[in-house]
């Protein structure tokens, strides 16, 4: 329980202060209580003495209203610490976990969950920051309180002191033992939340596919186990630990009656004046309640330690080498030298070099899977490069800050991904202090303000998730806005009009042009009239550049690229006729 306990105060960072004034406010809590007993054998040993005085009342209004006040402002001021620690807390370790995830390489995310993600940043850490503070505060007030009223009943008599710190220490040996379980237990139940979240994801996301091939039921199915696996580990942590609970709230209740049973016999003897015993017989009703309140929740503690952890483990993940050089010197141009790179044992990118210079037009043709889209990602630095590199400006890239680096690209993807919000700030993601005027210039260029206008709200539209309310061609004229109002001076476009309808196509191609004009663009391509017109062109297959130039010398070559156009020549001409 200790080593949770320190793990949670380095885990709070910062907000340590905030739990340490909880802990602060707890103890004088715990002497309000201590307090509380002091009246009570003031009046009773006034009564038993027949020595009740105008003195003796006030004496004892006032130690009661001296505890009142303790408990009332520790309460509050309490709470108020214990929750600003926690949910503050929470919010930083939020933000951190977004800033980190900015700096991993992509493969990070292909090996990982993307449920495991979700479940950390939403489940994992409103566990920690919902339960995460009520589970110290009372681990904590249980320990202070035992100890301040184990003091209080040692200064009235400690043999019954000596009665009260052994019930407490067998309660400890018990909840020791209630750990162990937990340890054991606790990861499975955690393991099952992160499944349910896994599951409602990957049934939300395929819902498309799921009801056109008819696999509702099936789909149904993986979802309910989830569910039904979770509920069982929920139901068998709470009936593991009953045995537990109940003999930690039995050796309470023994100690509690050896109390009274000790109290009376002292007095009987003659070894313990009457007041005080009347004062034990109350207080052995009440002294346990903090403690036994701290057993109940300290069974939930090794779920709080594997949240922690999970959490942990993200923000302990190795994030790319990142360089605190922002200025680009000499230029624009991109040089991949000797560069190699593979996805786990899969090579993908085999000993690649080429350049790009600046202020022109290459374009990347080649078979699916040959290593286009990866190439550019390199460029980018998406991923670092396993051997060779890549330079910028006559630097490797791994020598800018990653922040800069990534300031001086804007991409552009075949599948546009647009955020829950409005249409304005989804194109102010390219610059956040934008103004109107400079959002509404970039959507004219990217040819996006005449249909914004038409929508309900304008540019205050909500296009929900992923922009599902707009076409694609819409959406990608969006991203392209995006791309105008950052105003980088490399722009890749990763097939950006290959799933355009023609309706949208000329349109969209007038905003592609606006938006690398003067630039350094680089396009994975398969349209015949962008790649004919690049300064360069490169054949992209089984990771090697296996043709290299403009479209008139490649053309002689008889090569890939030649079939390449010559097929799409072909896939332009072909009709439909009549009697086919």
């Amino acid at each position: 329980m200790l080593s949770i306990l320190k793990n949670y105060f380095s885990f709070l960072g910062d907000r340590k202060k905030d739990i340490n004034k909880g802990i602060f406010w707890a103890v004088i809590n715990s002497i309000g209580t201590g307090m509380q007993l002091m009246a009570v054998y003031v009046v009773i040993d006034a009564l038993i003495n027949a020595s009740m005085s105008n003195t003796t009342v006030w004496q004892s209004f006032a130690i009661m209203f001296i505890s009142m006040m303790l408990q009332i402002l520790s309460n509050k001021f309490g709470t108020m610490a214990d929750v600003n620690g926690s949910f503050y807390m929470c919010a930083d370790k939020r933000n951190e976990i977004g800033d980190k995830l900015k700096y991993l390489p992509m493969g990070y995310f292909n090996d990982s969950s993307l449920g495991q993600i979700t479940s950390t940043v939403t489940t994992t850490l409103d566990m920690v920051q919902d339960q995460g503070s009520r589970i110290v505060k009372n681990v904590i007030h249980g320990i202070i309180h035992g100890l301040i009223i184990t003091i209080f009943m040692m200064a009235f008599d400690y043999r019954i002191g000596f009665i009260v710190l052994a019930g407490i220490l067998l309660f400890i040996l018990i909840n020791t033992l209630m750990q162990k379980k937990a340890k054991k237990i606790s990861p499975e139940r955690h393991k099952a939340q992160v499944n349910i979240v896994d599951a409602i994801l990957e049934y939300v996301q395929g819902i498309a596919v799921v009801r056109s091939y008819n696999l509702a039921t099936k789909a149904n199915q993986k979802l309910s186990d989830a569910i039904n696996e979770c509920e069982k580990n929920n139901v068998g942590l709470e009936i593991a630990f009953i045995p537990y609970m109940f003999l930690q709230s039995l050796c309470l209740k023994i100690a509690s009656l050896l109390i009274m049973i000790s109290s009376i016999y002292f007095t009987v003897n003659g070894s313990m004046d009457i007041a005080i015993c009347i004062v034990m017989i109350i207080s052995s009703m009440v002294i346990f309640g903090e403690i036994e309140k701290a057993g109940a929740m300290s069974s939930l503690m090794r779920l709080l330690e594997k949240s922690m952890n999970d959490v942990s483990e993200i923000l302990n993940v190795e994030t790319m080498n990142n360089s605190s050089e922002k200025r680009v010197k000499d230029n624009y141009d991109i040089d991949i030298n000797n560069v190699s790179f593979s996805y786990g044992d899969k090579k993908i990118i085999d000993n690649i070099s080429a350049n790009i210079p600046e202020g022109k037009l290459t374009a990347i043709i080649g078979p699916s899977g040959g290593g286009k889209t990866t190439l550019c990602n390199l460029m980018s630095r998406f991923w670092d490069v396993d051997e060779g590199e890549v330079k910028l400006g006559g630097r490797n890239v791994k020598n800018y800050s990653l922040d800069y680096l990534f300031s001086n690209f804007s991409l552009v993807f075949q599948d546009v991904y647009l955020f829950n919000d409005t249409i304005a700030n989804n194109i102010k993601f390219g610059k956040k202090d934008a103004s109107m005027d400079e959002v509404i210039e970039a959507s004219k260029k990217a040819c996006c303000h005449d249909f914004i206008t038409k929508l309900p709200m304008g540019y205050d539209t909500v296009i929900g998730e992923a922009g599902g309310s707009l076409s694609g061609g819409e959406k990608q004229r969006i991203s392209i806005a995006r791309a105008i109002i950052k105003d980088a001076p490399i722009i890749i476009l990763d097939e950006a009009t290959a799933n355009v309808d023609p309706e949208n196509e000329e349109s969209l191609e007038k905003a592609i042009h606006e938006l690398t004009k003067s630039k350094t663009v680089i396009m994975i391509a398969h349209r015949l009239k962008t790649v004919r017109n690049a300064d360069q062109i490169l054949v992209v297959e089984d990771g090697k550049i296996t043709e290299k130039g403009v479209h008139d010398v490649l053309m002689k070559k008889n090569g890939t690229y030649s079939n390449f156009v010559n097929m799409r020549k072909q896939s332009i001409g072909w009709k439909l006729g009549k009697n086919n």
